[in-house]
């Protein structure tokens, strides 16, 4: 048996005006990405010194870049599905704060390291905890910002994984320093310094609500009618005035879960359209993103003879074009729609790499200028690819939200870090100017690709209450179990 209720919910919390209590849910939620950013950074960043004899741990660089690296892309694919499941089932807060704690144990025993199999079982588990933390976070960041706002604030959180990558970059230097720490502590620290990072999280991730409308899909309406009447208190105190009264309520069949096969026919099915939006999305993000950044430091050194100790500096630009994109570009998919300003970005920056490649194989660039060219380029790609997260976060029914975010970031984070690294590493490493320029060209021949894509298929959803996009499974009446069944 299932209960049906009529909720006006979404309406109430789509109405709202930006307060305080949206800044604590952004601060408390939206920061994992700065760990991510942080996470990839520093391990790349260290590989040479835990290399190094006196370390403590007996690894190559190679293990470092290569096993580690590839052993924490598995675990955060691994980790978005299987906590995607138990967030669409058990509820976002109670998994946003659990991948957390899998976040914070993996990199506080990282840090305490002592042989080469610890630290890679360990590189796992933290790719498993961050993986996660995409499922949950993005459910819960959508569920419960005014879709007024819903556009800009995923792309600037989802962009701020580069605020991490530049702090990993720094803090490295600092603490790879043997002049202030020694050989085998130094890099341990920077695991602790994550560690303490993601525990001020917590303090304030521990005040954010679990998603009112995940409570009332799952027969708790009455306590989603009194949080929700909270919330609204408090944004009303801030204001000094009254809100204005929410317009358009909803007949819910409540129910306890939603199976895989319902789930698959759902995404697959009858949003078949949609899910190749999102697998065109993600793998053209993918490949243009390892176009650029898989090889290049070796494009640096080997084409202009930069030092590496230097190219940190050329690193700190580009991620800098990264995360201003989403920063300045992000209302606009609020303002000016979904539909152009995906494809739009998706399109610009598949077009300036086809110009980078150009000018790279004709040798008019410089280190300087190819540098300000790539920031160019992922300036407009990374909104683009922040506008992936977004989209499949907000184009399907709730119940399957958490799993549709796993699996399209499982794809994703996959393609990137599993497919990418074999189709570029041997053209960005060969030191041909013309494999170079080649593997420019694909990322960018799989981006436009994407941009056009999204041009005939990006949702309108700007603006957009959730349910209006995808009308939960929750609002059909459940078909009778089969005689045999019941």
């Amino acid at each position: 048996m299932t209960s049906a209720i009529t909720t006006s919910v979404p309406a109430r919390l789509d109405r709202l005006p930006w307060s305080r209590w949206h800044w604590m849910v952004v601060i408390g939620l939206g920061t994992v990405w700065i760990l991510d950013g942080l996470e990839v950074t520093v391990v790349g960043n260290i590989a040479g010194r835990l290399s190094e004899r006196g370390s403590g741990l007996s690894v190559t660089s190679g293990e470092v870049t290569g096993l580690a690296a590839a052993l924490y892309v598995v675990g955060a694919c691994s980790g978005a599905l299987f906590f995607g499941r138990l967030t669409d089932l058990f509820g976002r807060k109670k998994l946003f704060i659990v991948t957390l704690a899998v976040y914070l144990t993996a990199t506080a025993l990282t840090a305490l390291s002592f042989s080469s199999w610890w630290f890679f079982a360990f590189r796992f588990l933290t790719g498993f905890g961050i993986g996660g933390e995409y499922a949950a976070i993005n459910s819960a960041i959508d569920e419960l910002i005014p879709a007024a706002y819903r556009g800009r604030v995923d792309l600037i959180i989802n962009g701020s994984f580069w605020i991490g990558a530049v702090g990993g970059s720094l803090l490295s230097i600092l603490m790879l320093d043997t002049s202030i720490f020694p050989i085998d502590v130094g890099w341990r620290l920077t695991f602790a310094l994550g560690v303490v990072l993601g525990l001020v999280i917590l303090l304030v991730r521990r005040h954010v609500p679990e998603s009112p409308r995940w409570l009332f899909i799952h027969g708790r309406g009455a306590e989603a009618e009194e949080l929700v009447t909270s919330i609204e208190e408090r944004v009303a105190a801030e204001k000094g005035r009254e809100l204005p009264p929410a317009e358009g309520e909803m007949a819910i069949h409540q129910r306890s879960a939603i199976t895989f096969r319902e789930i698959a026919r759902t995404v697959f099915g009858e949003y078949r359209r949609r899910a190749v939006l999102g697998l065109a999305l993600f793998i053209g993000q993918a490949f243009l993103y390892n176009a650029i950044t898989f090889g290049f430091g070796a494009i640096l050194t080997r084409f202009f003879g930069v030092s590496t100790s230097r190219t940190g500096y050329f690193f700190a630009v580009i991620a800098a074009g990264n995360f201003f994109g989403p920063l300045l570009l992000g209302r606009f998919f609020d303002t000016v729609g979904r539909r152009v300003m995906i494809s739009s970005t998706y399109l610009l920056s598949g077009l300036l790499l086809f110009g980078t490649a150009w000018l790279f194989g004709a040798g008019r660039l410089t280190a300087d200028t190819l540098t300000a060219c790539w920031a160019v380029v992922l300036f407009f790609a990374s909104a683009g690819a922040s506008s992936a997260y977004l989209t499949v976060s907000e184009v399907f029914p709730m119940e399957t939200r958490a799993m549709a975010i796993a699996f399209f970031y499982a794809l994703g984070t996959a393609a990137g870090g599993i497919t990418g690294p074999l189709v570029f590493s041997d053209l960005t490493s060969s030191g041909v100017v013309g494999d170079t320029v080649l593997a420019f060209q694909i990322g960018a021949s799989l981006m436009c690709a994407a941009g056009l894509v999204a041009a005939f298929l990006a949702v309108p959803a700007e603006g957009r209450s959730l349910e209006s996009i995808a009308a939960p499974l929750s609002t059909r009446r459940p078909e009778p179990l089969p005689a045999t069944a019941k």
